[in-house]
């Protein structure tokens, strides 16, 4: 097998100390934290689509990048290519998971029936490279949005044929899923909305996504996929407004329409930010409602109006991010996917290891610090005395429901009420910035 980054060596964990940029300076992976080693907190999962199948071209420019692994014109030898070259870098770099849609492992062609015996092909390639590196699938999805046929949505779309085309590539997709013990499956929904309500029945558009997500669960339970459903949430971008907007509208529509005993979430850093809301914000939405499921690990550049994916690289973001993640238990079959990419001007193959340890690194902080947060309970202390009234005979008898509006108004008929609880942003605010400096 090829070597498509020889003058790379397997990455170490130097310390904090170190100045070498191919090594981590925060992540040791066999250091532990609460009990636990710190690979097993993060879980770090490299998304294939991104890594290795990015070419440097953007929305105002041609490909930029000339990957080794891409000069292959037939399909099945650049997708043998491909998966050398992910295999080396997934080991190298020492993470145990990737993430991948199914277009991202082969050309796909003209029919479904000849882009499945591809798929089988590279499956049946790829197989034996995660036994032998023990390297596994932290999720599997389909691409619904790529290909012009998918213009107009998939589960959206106002063409039956094509409704019908993307189901048959979710099927295929949840089988492979499965064969490579996948230990979960997400839906984004690209396309899933519309540009304008004058040609849109969003009615009908909403019961027909409720149902394809309908067929997809009944099948997983027929073949016996045991994986957890995922719904990744993004507000715009391609179209103007997506349906699955944020993890708030997705739990609306989950609930009404039955599903929610299924799904939950897969958040990502950069989609919270385009939907108006901190990742923090959507990493809390969703722990509290026992939905957060897994994290799609970026950042984006909010002097920017798109989705930039930038390798994170935020302190405040990874520590907020892993005190939502620490609360919630772990991520328990999820994971952190580093769905972000190099930025065009990012030409060497090394850069594409040192955004992803940059990334690892932030992330071994934020969970780090994350954890001596929860441990010292000062922020806790501080929150608790903020909302202290409501452990008074009043705040405890309206939690209990012993009192209503009548009652209520009789208490405090003749009372004079003041704010109370101050907020101590400022004070919070300074610890955090003690806690970085540590």
């Amino acid at each position: 097998m090829q070597s498509y980054f020889p003058s790379v060596p397997s990455i170490p964990y130097e310390g904090k100390h170190s100045q070498n940029p191919l090594a981590f300076h925060h992540y040791d992976p066999k250091a532990m934290i609460g009990g636990k080693p710190m690979k097993e907190h993060l879980r770090f999962s490299v998304a294939y689509w991104h890594t290795f199948c990015a070419q440097g071209d953007d929305m105002f420019g041609s490909e930029a990048w000339d990957r080794p692994w891409n000069r292959f014109s037939d399909p099945l030898d650049a997708a043998k290519a491909k998966a050398d070259a992910a295999f080396e870098f997934f080991t190298k770099l020492g993470v145990e998971y990737f993430c991948t849609h199914d277009r991202d492992l082969i050309e796909q062609a003209d029919t479904i029936r000849e882009s499945n015996r591809r798929l089988d092909q590279i499956v049946g390639y790829i197989q034996p490279l995660m036994k032998s590196t023990g390297v596994k699938l932290l999720w599997g999805t389909a691409n619904l949005f790529h290909h012009p046929r998918f213009l107009h949505g998939a589960a959206t779309s106002c063409s039956a044929e094509v409704y019908a085309y993307g189901a048959a590539q979710v099927k295929k997709m949840l089988e492979i899923t499965k064969e490579l013990q996948g230990e979960n499956f997400v839906f984004w929904g690209g396309r899933e909305g519309y540009e304008t309500l004058l040609n849109t029945r969003m009615d009908f558009q909403l019961k027909n996504l409720a149902r394809f997500l309908s067929m997809a669960v009944d099948y997983a339970q027929e073949i016996g996929f045991a994986g957890q459903f995922l719904i990744e949430p993004k507000p715009k971008e391609p179209t103007k407004h997506q349906y699955d907007f944020d993890v708030a509208h997705g739990m609306a529509f989950l609930k009404t329409f039955g599903l929610d005993e299924h799904f939950k979430f897969n958040i990502e850093a950069n989609h919270a930010t385009l939907a108006g809301h901190s990742f923090q914000h959507e990493l809390m939405y969703a722990r509290i409602f026992e939905k957060l499921g897994s994290v799609d690990a970026n950042m984006g550049d909010l002097l920017l109006g798109w989705d930039t994916d930038h390798f994170p690289t935020n302190l405040y973001d990874t520590i907020f991010a892993m005190i939502e993640i620490l609360k919630n238990g772990g991520l328990h079959s999820g994971g952190l996917n580093f769905d972000a990419h190099l930025r065009r001007g990012s030409i060497d193959l090394e850069d594409i290891f040192i955004g992803h340890i940059a990334g690892m690194d932030a992330f071994a902080r934020g969970l780090k610090i994350a954890y001596r947060i929860l441990q010292d309970g000062r922020f806790e202390a501080i929150l608790q005395k903020r909302y202290e009234s409501w452990n008074s005979d009043l705040g405890r008898a309206i939690l209990e429901n012993r009192h209503n509006m009548k009652t209520l108004e009789e208490v405090m008929m003749d009372l004079p009420v003041y704010a109370k609880g101050s907020g101590k942003q400022e004070q919070l605010e300074h610890m955090l910035n003690d806690y970085l400096s540590e």
